[in-house]
Formats: structure tokens, sequence, C-alpha cells
């Protein structure tokens, strides 16, 4: 078996491959394009078979190579580049090479490889992690810009709260748009400002809505019975197919926890057994489970009986809603498996 581990970086890709002996069986180093990915098969190839990957980056810089290599039916694993940092640590000689890197998650690859979360083809998931991540970014826009407004708001007028409709409401937008010009030079260069961001609000604001129609559309068609779960919109479903991507890149529901960063990690010392939060994992994945949680305990009477509970047993409330956010990743990692039975074709062919 050839393991062969990727480093993608944004213009260039190192590849390095080992033979089941741990011996390096060759190297190469080329652009991040379609006709260097094509050259990297090509290298493989004449290496011999059969081959594995792992590709640090696989969902990044390396996204159009790992594709294209899962179209041609290698096995490919995605490398978490603490990994490469931990092996570094590890070595003999302090230093980082993409030549070093490189032979490091090889040799991972190469020990380790059922374990590892293996790449599938895009589907759906894809385009929801698209979608999601540009309504998160028009919506963060859209604060943005209301947060302008108010600064100028607060010169030409301190008062205007009282007089002009809430700023996140239709008629508040209007009476930004249309914002009369009055007074000195200044104060109407200020109006006429108000005006024109108000106008990139609306924009932002129309965006975000053609965004969520779009998610909510994709999501109820494959991803429905996850909004089963108590907070869990069809929105939020989508939010959580994109995160958690294409195929199945999670065994059971601790391993997903783990990538929440939901699990605690075990502290133990000296015969006493301890554990600390989590402070790693994915942070939206994290965030998404922080909000399913607090609509839980204002909705959920289930969550608030074992909310209570936990509190009575000692516990704080963060330390509470931490707990709850376990309990729901197990019920999203079961929703999710129903949803796998739907058929998930891949959107794109990759070019060969």
């Amino acid at each position: 078996m050839i393991t062969i581990r990727v480093d993608a970086h944004k213009r260039i890709h190192v590849a390095l491959a080992v033979n089941d002996d741990g011996q390096e069986a060759g190297q190469w180093r080329g652009p991040n394009s379609p006709k260097g990915w094509r050259s990297l098969a090509d290298w493989a190839t004449d290496l011999g078979g059969p081959r594995q990957w792992g590709i640090e980056g696989a969902w990044g810089y390396g996204r159009g190579l790992a594709q294209l290599m899962v179209d041609a039916g290698e096995a490919v694993f995605e490398i978490n580049p603490r990994w490469t940092a931990f092996g570094r640590r590890r070595a003999r000689r302090a230093g980082k090479t993409d030549r070093l890197d490189a032979r490091t998650v090889a040799l991972l690859v190469r020990q380790d490889a059922p374990e590892l979360p293996r790449v599938a083809p895009e589907d759906v998931t894809a385009l929801l992690d698209l979608l999601t991540t540009q309504r998160e970014g028009t919506l963060a826009e859209a604060t943005r810009l209301r947060n302008q407004i108010h600064a100028i708001m607060v010169q030409l007028d301190p008062e205007y709260h009282r007089h002009l409709p809430n700023l996140k409401s239709r008629a508040g937008l209007k009476a930004l748009e249309t914002y009369p010009s009055r007074g000195p030079s200044l104060q109407m260069a200020r109006a006429a400002a108000v005006r024109r961001i108000a106008g990139r609000l609306r924009l932002a604001l129309d965006q975000a809505a053609e965004l969520a129609k779009e998610i909510e559309e994709h999501a109820e068609a494959h991803f429905a019975p996850l909004t089963r779960l108590c907070g869990v919109s069809l929105l939020t479903a989508g939010a959580l197919a994109g995160i958690l991507g294409p195929g199945q890149r999670f065994t059971n529901d601790a391993e997903l926890a783990a990538y929440a960063g939901v699990a605690p990690l075990e502290a133990s010392l000296a015969g006493v057994v301890r554990h600390r939060l989590n402070r790693g994992g994915n942070r939206r994945l994290n965030a998404v489970l922080y909000m399913i949680a607090l609509t839980q305990a204002h909705h959920s009477p289930q969550a608030r009986t074992y909310l209570d509970r936990r509190v009575s047993e000692g516990k704080s409330r963060r330390e509470a809603l931490r707990a709850l956010k376990r309990f729901i990743v197990r019920a999203i990692w079961r929703l999710w498996q129903e949803c796998q039975t739907n058929d998930l074709k891949p959107l794109v062919e990759v070019a060969a």
C-alpha cells in the first residue's frame, strides 16, 4: 500500500509517498490548479497501487484535488493540521518544512487510516454550506451597516429612536431611505449618507432573504428529519447539514460531540478522575448547538426538567447547558442517520 500525504497550499501542493515499510517512495511538488492535480494523479499512478491519500485542507485549498481523487475512486482521508503540529513536536529534530510535515502525516495515514474521516463526493451539503456561509456573512454586513447608520443618526438627531420606527423593521428601513435633508451642508451630507447606506442595507437584507428561502427548500427536500428536534428550524437544519458535510464523516455520536467541542476532555492525574471543558472543535457547530440548547431551555419541558435536575445536583446553569448540548448532539446524530437514507447524489463531476 502506497500512502500519499498532500500539504495543500493556496498556490502549490506538496506530496510525499510512503510505502508499507515507512520508506519514502517519492516526492511531488506542483501548482494548485486542475493541470497540477492531473500531474499529481499521473505521478501517483506511476508509483503503483493500491494507494491511499491524506490531504491536509481537503475542504479548503485541497478541495479540488480531493474531489478529483475521490471521483477517480481513490481512498482520500481528511487530515487535521493539528495532527501535523503534534507530529512535529514529537520529532527528534525540531523544525518545519513541507517535506517533514508530509512525512509525518503520511505515516499517520498509513497507521490509522480506518479511524480517519474519509472524504466523500460533494453533494447538496456542500451547496448548503456555501449558502449558509453567504447568508451569515450577509447578515453580519447588515449589522455593520445598521451600526454605521446609528453612528450618523446620533449626530443628525440624537433622539431619532423616539420618532423613527425600529431600524430592524421594514418601516424603519423605508424611513431611512427617504430621510429628509435639512439644515447646514454637513447635516445634509449626513442625511445623504444615511440614505446611501440604507440602500445597501436593503440590498443585503433582500439577499439574505433569498438565501434563506433557497436554504429552506434544500433542507426540506433532504434533511427534514432534523426539524423534529426542538429548536431546529429548516434554516438550522441547513446549517447543520452544511457543517456535517457529505458522507459518513463520523462513525458515532461521540465522534460528532468531539468534533463540535461539546465532549469534555479527560484531565485525570494520580488516580483522580477529572474532566475539563473542551474549547476546541468546530466553533460554528458549537454555536449552532448552543442556540438549540437555549431554545430548548425556553420551549421544551423535557429540557427544562433536565436543566433543573442538573442545577439541583450542584451544577451551574452554564454547566447544565453544556451537558444538554451533549444530549442534543446525540439526538442530532440519530436524526442525521435518517437523513443519510436519502439518495444524495454528487452535484458536479470533477474535471479529469
